[in-house]
């Protein structure tokens, strides 16, 4: 087992996790995938959690953007796409499940926010993320 399989990491450790995913990802995905800009807070922003109605321990991820289906060459982009990781809600699920590592955890938070991104149904995210199935 590996120390971060016990030890919480830190939101630097996570978005490198998260980058070693999107470089996991299918060939014909990556190059978008890598055009979303990762960061990693302990927690959304209160405005966030006002908007979506919700506690700060049951948002694990956000995509920020425009999803690849809905743009347009005509959009003038306002900043990059991000998907955003609240640390603390993600190393809550991870010691309340217990039966998965943290590298899991973060992936498959990770590319439920990139499904999102490229607007994947269920089954897109199944073929790449087992463990949605």
């Amino acid at each position: 087992m590996r120390p971060m399989d016990h030890i919480a990491p830190t939101c630097e450790e996570i978005e490198e996790l998260a980058r070693q995913t999107v470089a996991e990802l299918p060939r014909a995905f990556r190059p978008r995938a890598q055009e979303v800009v990762i960061r990693c807070v302990d927690f959304a922003d209160d405005d966030t959690l006002v908007e979506m109605e919700i506690e700060p321990f049951e948002l694990t991820g956000l995509y920020d953007g425009i999803p690849l289906t809905e743009k347009s060459t005509f959009d003038q982009p306002l900043g990059p796409d991000v998907i955003w990781l609240f640390r603390r809600p993600i190393l809550d699920e991870w010691a309340e499940r217990g039966d998965v590592t943290i590298v899991d955890m973060v992936k498959h938070v990770l590319i439920h926010e990139m499904a999102h991104h490229f607007g994947w149904s269920d089954d897109d995210i199944a073929a790449i993320d087992q463990w949605w199935t």
